[in-house]
């Protein structure tokens, strides 16, 4: 059980790491998002959102290493896909890219799920 957590921890790293290549562009984050950002602002905007979700990619990665900082992995993890998937459908109108980070994150969401139940039968069969 505790390599399925692992693994389950890498794969949603590496979909969080995946938007890190932002950080070097508006020419990146067209490719990513599909969106102009020709806009100085919002071009600084992502940028840095691409810096925190390589920031959690990172964590996420850490936590799949280290089983005291699991519990905060999944409520970060939990938190971040959960709260994209929410906004994406309560806004809706999401061009092809962006529905393929829903796509992504709906990937993630089920890692999650698989890793957190395991995580807890682990848990279980410890005591």
């Amino acid at each position: 059980m505790k390599h399925v957590v692992t693994a389950m921890f890498v794969i949603v790293a590496v979909i969080h790491l995946l938007p890190l290549s932002g950080v070097l562009g508006s020419e990146r984050l067209a490719s990513l998002y599909g969106l102009a950002f020709d806009e100085p602002n919002l071009e600084i905007l992502m940028r840095h959102r691409a810096v925190l979700f390589g920031l959690l990619g990172a964590f996420l990665l850490v936590a799949a290493l280290r089983p005291a900082l699991q519990v905060f992995g999944f409520v970060a993890g939990f938190v971040s896909v959960v709260a994209f998937l929410w906004l994406t459908w309560s806004v809706g109108g999401a061009n092809a890219q962006v529905a393929r980070v829903v796509t992504a994150d709906a990937v993630a969401l089920a890692c999650l799920l698989v890793g957190f139940t395991a995580w807890v039968l682990e848990a279980r069969r410890r005591r």
